[in-house]
């Protein structure tokens, strides 16, 4: 396919029809012989890369890799202190929306502590 890099699996007749997984790889394993995969990486239909390229690129950069290692020190005490703390250890409502406007008033909660308890300049 145009803008797209595929790595292709094939599977021979002597190695796919002994194999004890043919049922539940193949649809129709009984008229099937062999099994072929492709799995396409790299570009999105436009050609533009996607997002998890980017930031699988962004990651494996030299700065990407410290600042990777820095996140358990920077983005994870926010949430143990809103599960542990504040006592979001699951959320009580249904739906995308209303789980979503749960989450950020936790997170109004969590933030007017920190302004509470140190000022204006860590919120």
């Amino acid at each position: 396919m145009k803008n797209f890099r595929a790595y292709k699996f094939k599977g021979p007749k002597s190695v796919c029809l002994p194999c004890a997984l043919r049922s539940q790889c193949l649809r129709y394993p009984e008229r099937t012989e062999i099994r072929q995969v492709a799995y396409f990486v790299g570009r999105s239909a436009k050609g533009e890369i996607t997002f998890t390229e980017r930031m699988k690129r962004k990651i494996d950069s030299a700065s990407g890799r410290v600042l990777y290692g820095m996140r358990p020190a920077i983005s994870e005490p926010p949430f143990d202190h809103i599960a542990s703390a504040i006592g979001l250890n699951r959320f009580t409502l249904r739906g995308k929306k209303k789980v979503n406007m749960q989450w950020n008033l936790f997170c109004i909660i969590h933030n007017v502590k920190k302004i509470h308890r140190y000022g204006l300049g860590f919120a």
